[in-house]
């Protein structure tokens, strides 16, 4: 259901619950003048709401446009059921703002005006925790020891230490300062509980496993060190910690499950091993596993994209097919190194002979047009990257359909535009 746990709007620093029930009734009208009056009613909210979002939140989150159109969509649909038109514009806007219900968002809204409330104290420690702000969370639970027990009013039940991890929370509170560590082990001192879930993607999620899923921390380089921390308060490490970290985009506390999982006897997966650079693992893994076609073709998969030169050989030089095509989409290496712009890793599957025309079973593209489609479309870059990603498929026989290349950055480029229109497919 809309929105999910972390896509949520942020409540004003003051909230007005008589201005709540005027606006679920402004949304009544609109919705009665037609979807054009819904749109209009929407952005008029979030331009509203878009002061109190935290200038250093997430671009994601900031995203006005975005924000409007979904809840629009969302109050359309709702709204369509012709049931109780009134409550359904409530239950929209409770919704939007992550409440189970209109009673939840009103209780919360009544026990915000009050500072000393449970709920104002969480909401304020939350803030403290993103902003890095130790004295200000200090004071707050000395004042009240048991906000680090305590959980959010939103559906996702989170808990203050959740919030270290940057990940599963409200997106505009998803933050990492530079002192996380030290914030994190004042919570662990006065008594947070490191091994409490919350209720997000699907539930149970901890703070360990969302710290090690989090951009937020890795790139603010503390991600290693706050599962450190954690881990030494007796968090638990679960064996789906090295595939979780993987889809994720996070190598690096991908190798740290794999070491704790190691030393205490579990093996990782072929998939596991090649996508976190263990060459040492790959003849045992593969030994087990080569007569699954898919786990093999998902080894290649994560060795491509995260650029792993040495287990590409490795499986190759095993008798892998460079062109082994991924399960679930029949996309290939070469797809996905193009898409990615790993263009040493493009060099070295051309020089093995991995075919340019390939196409995947998704959307029935070639490599090309997932390198033409990261660069142009997504925005990937740096585009020098990606032309030169390009170039090389080009110059290894890649063809070119005219709206492939139909993109003023490409006419802007004469040399590539003219390399691209040499190789237009005939028809």
């Amino acid at each position: 259901m809309y929105p999910n746990p972390q896509d949520v709007l942020p409540l004003p620093s003051r909230p007005d619950v008589e201005q709540y029930r005027s606006r679920a009734k402004e949304l009544v009208r609109a919705h009665r003048e037609g979807d054009e009056a819904v749109a209009q009613w929407a952005r008029r909210w979030i331009d509203a709401l878009a002061v109190h979002m935290p200038h250093d939140a997430p671009p994601h989150a900031r995203d006005a446009e975005r924000h409007a159109a979904q809840v629009a969509r969302f109050a359309r649909d709702r709204l369509a059921t012709g049931a109780g038109a009134l409550s359904q514009a409530q239950f929209v806007i409770a919704r939007a703002h992550g409440f189970t219900s209109w009673t939840r968002l009103l209780q919360h809204l009544h026990a915000a005006v009050h500072s000393a409330t449970d709920s104002a104290c969480f909401e304020r420690a939350a803030d403290a925790i993103v902003q890095g702000d130790l004295d200000g969370l200090t004071t707050l639970l000395a004042g009240t020891p048991a906000l680090v027990h305590a959980r959010s009013d939103r559906e996702h039940g989170a808990t203050l230490l959740h919030y270290v991890a940057a990940n599963g929370v409200e997106n505009y509170r998803q933050r990492t300062p530079a002192n996380i560590v030290t914030i994190a082990q004042h919570l662990l001192d006065a008594g947070s509980d490191v091994n409490a879930t919350c209720d997000v993607y699907g539930g149970g999620a901890m703070t360990l496993g969302l710290t090690a899923t989090s951009a937020h921390p890795r790139a603010a380089g503390v991600q290693l060190a706050l599962m450190d921390l954690l881990e030494a308060r007796g968090a638990r490490v679960d064996s789906g910690g090295v595939r979780m970290c993987l889809a994720n985009g996070c190598p690096e506390a991908a190798a740290w499950y794999a070491d704790r999982l190691l030393s205490r006897g579990e093996p990782i997966t072929l998939a596991e091993a090649a996508g976190i650079a263990r060459v040492d693992l790959l003849p045992e893994a593969f030994a087990r596993e080569r007569q699954d076609a898919s786990r093999v073709a998902d080894a290649l998969q994560h060795a491509a994209w995260y650029d792993r030169h040495e287990v590409v050989t490795w499986l190759l030089e095993h008798g892998v097919p460079v062109d082994m095509a991924s399960p679930d989409g029949g996309d290939t290496a070469l797809h996905q190194a193009a898409y990615l712009g790993h263009g040493a890793l493009v060099s070295q599957l051309l020089a093995r002979g991995a075919s340019v025309h390939a196409l995947d079973t998704r959307y029935g593209s070639p490599p090309l047009v997932w390198a033409l489609h990261a660069w142009l479309v997504e925005q990937r870059g740096p585009a020098d990257r990606y032309r030169a990603v390009v170039l090389q498929l080009l110059d290894a026989g890649a063809t070119v359909r005219a709206d492939w290349i139909d993109d003023e950055r490409l006419r802007a480029d004469a040399e590539l535009f003219a390399r691209c229109t040499a190789a237009l497919a005939p028809g």
